[in-house]
């Protein structure tokens, strides 16, 4: 007789052991029943999904945190497009509709602020990694400026969707001479 039997052969004997022996067979019942319903296998399903999204969504977060994500491709024709327009109505005021920044940008002013750079071949944007051009934009020149540093730029993480400031850096990007998008590449490969 095996063990089981044994304990279902005592427990049927045992008057006090024989509710407890049906209560177990009818939660073990219970389960295998729900586990069954199609109600419970979409609600599985649902969990599965949405555990899975949550770990890809982590993993591409991470990525993108850590920077090993840049999303401005000055060979992409419509993000570049897209990139000028955002460019022409936000950043051209200050830093020119030629990318040429402001006169005297390397030279502070009585307010201590230093003029609007260029962006173009001349200025130092290249310079430069993505994700520290991307969060310039974004957060203002602050946490990369040195201490005691003044900017006139704002941040521009509440007028501007990520996607908007990648386009606008494609944009810029796309403006530069080929020996100057390879040197920023390699700069941008090496900050990850």
């Amino acid at each position: 007789m095996a063990v089981p039997a044994l304990i279902r052969t005592a427990a049927a004997r045992d008057p006090i052991s024989r509710p407890a022996m049906q209560l177990r067979r009818s939660i073990v019942h219970s389960r295998r029943r729900l586990l069954k319903s199609p109600a419970m296998r979409r609600n599985v399903r649902l969990i599965v999904a949405a555990a899975a999204v949550i770990a890809v969504g982590g993993a591409l977060t991470w990525t993108w945190l850590r920077g090993d994500v840049s999303a401005a491709d000055p060979t992409d024709a419509a993000q570049v497009a897209r990139g000028r327009a955002v460019y022409a109505a936000h950043c051209a005021i200050c830093h020119g509709a030629n990318l040429e920044g402001q006169p005297n940008w390397q030279r502070r002013r009585p307010t201590g602020e230093l003029p609007a750079p260029p962006h173009d071949a001349s200025g130092h944007t290249w310079h430069h990694p993505d994700r520290v051009l991307f969060e310039i934009t974004r957060n203002g020149p602050g946490a990369y400026a040195p201490p005691g540093y003044v900017s006139a730029m704002p941040a521009f993480g509440g007028t501007l969707s990520d996607d908007e400031i990648w386009a606008v850096l494609a944009f810029i990007k796309s403006t530069w001479p080929p020996a100057i998008q390879a040197r920023q590449a390699e700069i941008t490969a090496r900050s990850r």
